[in-house]
């Protein structure tokens, strides 16, 4: 590292500029030339180019990264994640396929994921709950909380990690990132006037410190913006196949040694989803994401 270059992580981004916490200082900073492929939560050197902005010298490895794709562009989230919080709810209505999307993502990159549950004091909370045990029985860890009245059991998972607040749009997650971080609008009402984006910084992840002290640490939270599609265009067939746990340990029982589950015979992942074993909306999108693979 060069004598004037420090370290920072990223806790905002708005195309090529970033905010870098550095100790107790934020320092808004640019990129070298055109690239952009800096994502909230990434860990850089900097050097300082006047008394209050620097330029990004370095990215360092990632532990993970967290994104999706289509066809044209790939949409970065966030980077060395220690859990996803992937929010749901019953109300306006639940989005199993970008559920299953999203768990997907996390798969392939190796975030462990918690499903949490939100609006607990909605009646038709109760249905979607069971209808979950299912992801519970995959490995998935869930809670079910309200935004509004009682979110300490996603509180205790949050302690001391680095955490992506993920979901749906309308799913309470602002809700949820405002009764965990108190300082979160007064936060992003600065990160907005610093990086000059207005209303448009709501399309970034942006890192917040939740509130702990000494002897209980209170981690830090990435809120990612709400999407309405989780594009996977990056994985590849073998990366789809392994990212669904019913599919990745039946891996070797089909007939044929290349089947894809589609409607091959002899498919022991056909015969889990006719025998009640997967979730017939699970093996929907897999078929899904297959056949985009081969259009």
């Amino acid at each position: 590292m060069a004598d004037n270059a420090r370290a920072g992580r990223v806790v905002a981004a708005h195309g090529r500029r970033f905010l870098i916490e550095a100790g107790d200082a934020i320092v808004e900073c640019v990129t070298r030339g055109r690239k952009s492929d800096i994502v909230c939560g990434d860990r850089v050197t900097f050097a300082m180019t006047d008394a209050e902005k620097g330029v990004i010298e370095n990215v360092e490895k990632r532990q993970n990264l967290l994104y999706r794709s289509d066809d044209f562009r790939s949409k970065l989230i966030a980077a060395n994640l220690d859990l996803a919080v992937v929010v749901v709810a019953a109300v306006p209505y639940f989005r199993e396929e970008l559920l299953i999307r999203c768990l997907v993502a996390c798969e392939s990159a190796n975030i462990p994921v918690l499903i949490a549950l939100n609006k607990s004091d909605l009646p038709e909370t109760a249905t979607l709950q069971e209808h979950l045990k299912s992801y519970a029985q995959l490995g998935y860890a869930q809670i079910t909380v309200s935004a509004r009245n009682d979110f300490s059991a996603l509180q205790a998972h949050l302690i001391g990690k680095t955490s992506v607040l993920d979901g749906a749009s309308g799913v309470g997650k602002s809700t949820l990132l405002n009764a965990l971080a108190p300082e979160a609008n007064a936060a992003t009402g600065e990160i907005s006037l610093a990086l000059d984006a207005g209303k448009h910084t709501t399309t970034n992840a942006r890192l917040f410190h939740l509130p702990g002290d000494h002897d209980t640490p209170g981690g830090d939270l990435i809120d990612s913006p709400g999407m309405q599609e989780f594009g996977l265009q990056h994985l590849t067939q073998a990366a789809l196949m392994d990212a669904f746990p019913e599919i990745r340990s039946r891996a070797g029982q089909c007939r044929f040694y290349n089947c894809r589950h589609l409607k091959e015979p002899g498919c022991a992942v056909l015969a889990a989803t006719q025998a009640g074993e997967m979730l017939p909306n699970r093996l929907r999108v897999y078929q899904s994401l297959i056949g985009q693979l081969s259009s």
